[in-house]
């Protein structure tokens, strides 16, 4: 156990951020940098070493979080590092991106502030590249077995590298021009800055996997011939069709998903860019959608000098403290003031947008511009979602972005088709109890299979995959495989 009265002595205590007036300026990650060190040892020693940690069960990889916080609180880093990587393969990705359902999970969460446990990991992985603790782990021999991986998110990376350490020969197929997938153009420089997926990339370069870039299979390659130049496929292609909101005036200009304006910016920050297509400076914001993609618009039309910025979601704002129905150790539904909210804006509760209203279209344009947006206020009776009589009301929009969530992998390009794969009842790629689908040797993990999840859930099926993949080249497999399939987060 680290510090025995830790969690009596320390009070919680988090990193902290770049003052708001600073941080809009730039697109540097939000937070103070080096703030973490000093203070963290002590934040670790809060950890309890309860008999049974349920931190465990909130977290679907299985982090060993007791014996890394003990490592980090008599700050033996290396130690540290090499259990947070026992089960994690990008630390540094969910120590910044994860909404820590572990902390939701903490004993100490009962009647206290819970352990710092994201603060705890995100400063473990940075010393230990700070130190030059991760190093390439290339395989001790090749197995001669070849592997085609559809998709570079965290699933398709987390396969690709367990796989690669396995002795197999991987491929990476990305659509895109960098690797990454949403983590690369869908998450803001500011949340995480992108020489985190690149020293990563690197590592698993030197490890024996390779990248091809700028290849749609389906469209670029027929799934079909891929099947045939590989012992096996894992599709990663993520959940990437956009939730849309059919109402009038829908095709106005101006009026664009998440994922058309969010990697745009991101593309000028990659220096692809001078100044994005789909900019805020200037413009009323309206984000509809209060999830976090929707506050990754937020932040971005604050540091793009838009004019106003207000964010509107159909569900009522959640409470401060857990709700009676939601008990420890699930996760909560609460709300949450993230740091592009701190920045400025309005943020409107149950309402529903009924129609956009834009401009004339002038010479060279089919459709206007938007101008507006008409909102009225809802509420659930008996279950079912009613709108509020006299509740109207115009709000202005010049740019408004669809943040709504995703609806299932892309049919669009050929890929489910032409490989003959089966889908669930919601759209997702069916698989089986090792992740196969209903095509030899093809096999699907993350967002492709499980629907819109997590970034940790991510890792924890594209790990789970990779050993289901190594079986079926192999007949066995030593490979850590954290979640089944069927596994669903801690919730009621």
């Amino acid at each position: 156990m680290a510090d025995p009265k830790g969690f009596l002595t320390t009070g919680r205590e988090v990193a902290r951020t770049r003052p708001v007036g600073e941080r809009v300026k730039d697109w540097n990650e939000v937070y103070v940098p080096g703030s973490l060190l000093p203070i963290i040892s002590k934040q670790a020693g809060r950890c309890m070493d309860c008999g049974i940690p349920f931190c465990h069960n909130g977290c679907p990889l299985g982090n060993l979080i007791p014996e890394w916080n003990d490592y980090a609180y008599r700050e033996d880093w290396s130690a540290a590092s090499e259990r947070l990587h026992a089960t994690n393969n990008f630390p540094e990705f969910t120590g910044r991106l994860c909404p820590a359902p572990c902390e939701s999970a903490c004993v100490l969460g009962i009647n206290q502030p819970a352990v710092t446990i994201k603060n705890v990991e995100v400063s473990i992985i940075d010393k230990a590249w700070d130190s030059g603790d991760v190093t390439p782990q290339p395989p001790e021999r090749l197995s001669g077995k070849t592997v085609a991986v559809i998709g570079s998110g965290p699933a398709g990376l987390a396969a690709a590298q367990q796989l690669t350490r396995a002795g197999h020969t991987v491929v990476v197929y990305e659509r895109a021009d960098r690797i990454g997938g949403l983590l690369r153009y869908g998450i803001p420089e500011f949340k995480m800055e992108k020489s985190h997926i690149n020293r990563r990339i690197e590592q698993m370069r030197a490890e024996g996997t390779k990248f091809r870039t700028e290849v749609e299979i389906g469209k670029d390659i027929d799934a079909a011939k891929l099947r045939r130049r590989y012992d096996a496929v894992v599709i990663a292609a993520g959940a990437t069709v956009s939730r849309d909101l059919p109402v009038p005036g829908r095709e106005l200009n101006g009026v664009h998903f998440a994922m058309e304006y969010l990697p745009l910016a991101n593309k000028v920050q990659e220096g692809d860019l001078t100044v994005s297509p789909i900019t805020a400076q200037g413009k009323h914001v309206v984000v509809i959608g209060g999830g976090d993609t929707g506050a990754d618009c937020v932040g971005t039309a604050h540091r793009q000098g838009a004019a106003s910025v207000t964010q509107l979601e159909i569900m009522p704002q959640p409470g401060a403290e857990r709700n009676a129905n939601q008990p420890w150790p699930t996760f909560p539904m609460l709300y949450k003031v993230t740091s592009a909210h701190e920045e400025g804006g309005e943020r409107i509760y149950s309402v529903s947008t009924t129609h956009f209203e834009g401009s004339a279209p002038q010479e060279g344009q089919t459709v206007g511009d938007v101008q507006s947006l008409h909102l009225i206020e809802v509420e659930f009776k008996d279950g079912k979602l009613e709108q509020k009589a006299g509740t109207e009301r115009v709000i202005p929009a010049q740019l408004v972005t669809l943040a709504m969530g995703f609806t299932g992998t892309d049919q669009a390009n050929g890929l489910v088709q032409q490989f003959g794969l089966e889908l669930d009842e919601r759209g997702n790629v069916a698989r089986d109890d090792d992740y196969a689908t209903n095509v030899d040797g093809v096999f699907v993990a993350g967002d492709a299979g499980r629907g819109q999840s997590l970034i940790v859930w991510a890792i924890a099926e594209g790990r789970s995959a990779a050993r289901g993949v190594d079986r079926f080249l192999t007949g066995t497999s030593a490979l850590h495989a954290p979640i089944r399939p069927t596994d669903r987060s801690l919730t009621v």
